[in-house]
């Protein structure tokens, strides 16, 4: 029986359930399974049971799991959150119905905003306010919030979020209110405060980032639930740590106190491996690119770090958190890894309107019932039976044989269903619908180069996921990218992602001083608070802080202007936090106002517990059954018979194109004029000229 210890990362998709296990003296293992979605934790469990009995070890050898899961994106996604109550200050009623009076489409007579998530008729008001300086200008009055607690309750309100006006200054008010909506709704009702969740200022913001965690946060609690359980009922005691959207991961209890920070928990892992796997040194500027079963997604890398942000809206069909394009969704006021997402994948339903119009998406047929190829029950084509009819993925089954295909199930239905009725061949038709995909899918590529001034040219495409090799070379093409890197584990660097991220938590201290008031030894103070307030709550957490580091940023704006810049503060001297403000704001805005006098709104402390294990060692490829077949590369040239080959059949010396890199867990098309390699360690390295990458 082995007697070494295992962490595990699991990251749940829309298809597939990815698993990599990474032994304490460094070896990595992968495994691909299909998702539940009627219970993802039973998927979870499975897996590792599976993986138990494998490795002959025992439960108790398992001492971590890191996880990343789509359960809070999809319950928005598909507004299957809890019924929701919101319990506001007197005349900030319709909040959520105001906005910022900003919409994402320009002359759209018919744009409809998204419907908040609070139903007006539980939008509730109490007598109570507070001043910009946390001064109580009228005192809380408890009958009210009693009364409200009775109409949540005849309501069939499931969570409740309590946001007051200025309660970032002082939150007395919100501590007695939800102590007494405690009180008269019990245990079962989900109460989170906006002071708890977001203490900054701006209202709209602060009150819809604690709605989206009261909508979500009983799917989540469930889920955490389910999944504890689940693992108990294996043997599995360990401490389970989620990752949250700003790539540091936090443990389980947390991530159900502050559902809204695991909205983009799944990307984030992937662009986190991209940051730690391949060094600003060796790659200073990378676009990530991770395409799954529902959806494509893109991240900026540069010198090894994350593009980052602290505002990000979901459910405008494209998450992101382009200032462009605010007003789509519902804003989320917390650190993520600035992350584009937009609904293109492989299970992306294929439909025809009735102008005869093709549509790749948004919707998905999941991982049940699935594309038409895989057999489960799906009727309508997808991208991936246009892959299959392509020749670009197997015909006879994925993930190295364990997931048989119907190849002739999946062509039937886009003949039939698209390439007839349009009056096409069908292998045109399967071109067609991949170009009209990429097409899609540099959107998301673009929202985090061109729309925020830099060139992809430049960079290296990453990709990763289930299908994004399958599709990496065209997205590439498209955009003028002239490199590519396949990882190693592609199909599930999510997952490895998750076994190479840092305990990671941000926490935040608005400023009660007014613009001028501040100095040097008031601003020492502020972050002292901030950081007992931190150590607190990570020793609460089970955190051993001994290795921890600290980092300082402050939120600062001139007076009169209405959003901040942020810049570190690892210094605390005000003079030189004030000159490094100057100059960040020339730097995103093109001027300076030296003169002006600058206000410190918010401080920011980081924590972070960096990472100790060994390098990741993978196991060689697994032998898989591989024979050469037809492959389709224009919609104009009749089909390829090109070579199917595995990952270390490749060596440092480029091997030019047409060929196939099938993997156990994806597929890397490597197409005519182009040429690829194997670095030192491991990956694929494509030269889209043909040339030396």
């Amino acid at each position: 029986m082995s007697q070494n210890s295992y962490r595990i990362g699991v990251d749940i998709g829309g298809t597939f359930t990815d698993v990599v296990v990474a032994r304490d003296d460094g070896l990595i293992e992968t495994r691909k399974v299909p998702s539940t979605p009627d219970d993802y934790s039973r998927g979870i469990a499975m897996a590792i049971k599976a993986l138990v009995e494998e490795f002959q070890t025992t439960p108790d050898r398992i001492t971590g799991i890191v996880h990343a899961t789509t359960v809070a994106t999809n319950a928005i996604l598909e507004y299957k959150g809890a019924c929701t109550g919101l319990l506001t200050t007197a005349g900030f009623r319709d909040v959520l119905e105001m906005r910022r009076l900003r919409i994402p489409v320009l002359y759209d007579l018919q744009y409809d905003k998204p419907k908040p998530l609070v139903a007006r008729r539980l939008r509730l008001e109490v007598r109570e306010r507070l001043s910009a300086d946390g001064g109580v200008r009228l005192p809380l009055s408890e009958d009210d919030v009693v009364a409200a607690a009775r109409q949540f309750r005849e309501g069939g309100a499931e969570a409740v979020a309590v946001s007051f006006l200025h309660a970032y200054a002082n939150p007395a008010h919100e501590i007695a209110a939800e102590e007494i909506l405690r009180r008269e709704l019990g245990p079962d009702v989900y109460i989170c405060r906006g002071s708890e969740i977001l203490p900054e200022i701006r209202e709209y913001e602060r009150t819809s980032t604690a709605v989206v965690n009261a909508y979500i946060g009983p799917v989540v609690r469930n889920y955490a639930s389910a999944l504890t359980a689940r693992l108990a009922s294996i043997g599995v005691t360990c401490a389970v740590d989620m990752m949250h959207s700003g790539g540091g991961i936090m443990r389980l209890e947390s991530a159900v106190r502050r559902a809204a920070s695991l909205v983009e928990s799944g990307p984030a892992a992937g662009v986190i491996a991209c940051a730690r796997l391949f060094p600003g040194r060796d790659e200073p500027s990378i676009i990530s690119f991770d395409m799954g079963g529902t959806t494509a997604k893109a991240a900026l890398v540069e010198d090894g770090e994350p593009a980052r942000t602290t505002e990000y809206e979901v459910g405008a069909g494209i998450n992101l958190s382009s200032k462009l394009v605010k007003g789509g969704g519902y804003p989320i006021k917390m650190p993520f890894i600035d992350v584009s997402e937009i609904g293109a994948g492989g299970g992306s339903l294929i439909g025809i309107d009735r102008m005869n119009q093709v549509s790749v998406g948004p919707q998905s047929a999941g991982a049940w019932p699935g594309p038409v190829c895989y057999g489960l029950g799906g009727k309508q084509a997808t991208l991936t039976d246009a892959f299959l009819t392509l020749g670009y993925i197997n015909d006879e089954a994925l993930a190295g044989g364990t997931f048989p295909l119907q190849a002739e199930a999946g062509r039937a239905a886009l003949n039939d269903q698209v390439a007839r009725p349009l009056g096409l061949e069908l292998s045109r038709t399967a071109r067609g619908v991949l170009t009209l995909a990429v097409t899609t899918m540099t959107r998301a590529v673009k929202a985090v180069s061109t729309y925020r001034g830099r060139d992809p040219r430049q960079s290296t495409l990453i990709a990763f996921g289930g299908n994004g090799p399958v599709v990496a070379t065209e997205v590439a093409m498209a955009l003028g990218i002239r490199r590519v890197i396949i990882p190693r584990a592609a199909g599930v660097f999510s997952a490895l992602g998750l076994l190479r991220s840092d305990v990671e938590q941000e926490f935040v201290r608005p400023s009660r001083h007014r613009a001028g008031e501040l100095d040097d030894a008031g601003l020492a103070a502020l972050f002292e608070e901030l950081a007992a307030d931190a150590r607190r709550i990570m020793t609460l957490e089970g955190y051993d802080q001994s290795g921890a580091t600290f980092h300082r940023a402050a939120d600062l704006r001139y007076v009169g202007q209405a959003y901040e810049l942020t810049v570190p503060a690892e210094r605390l001297a005000l003079e030189e936090l004030t000159e490094l403000f100057h100059r960040e704001h020339e730097r995103t805005y093109g001027h300076r106002s030296q003169g002006d006098t600058v206000h410190l709104v918010n401080a920011r402390l980081t924590v972070r517990l960096p990472l100790v294990a060994p390098p990741p060692q993978f196991h060689p490829d697994r032998p898989l059954r591989r024979a050469d077949r037809r492959v389709v590369f224009a919609a104009d040239c009749a089909p390829a018979t090109v070579a199917v080959i595995g990952r270390g059949e490749l060596d440092a010396t480029p091997r030019r194109g047409p060929f196939v890199v099938e993997d156990y867990d994806s597929t890397a098309i490597i197409g005519p004029g182009q040429a690829a390699s194997l670095d030192a360690a491991g990956n694929i390295v494509i030269a889209l000229s043909g040339e030396a990458a």
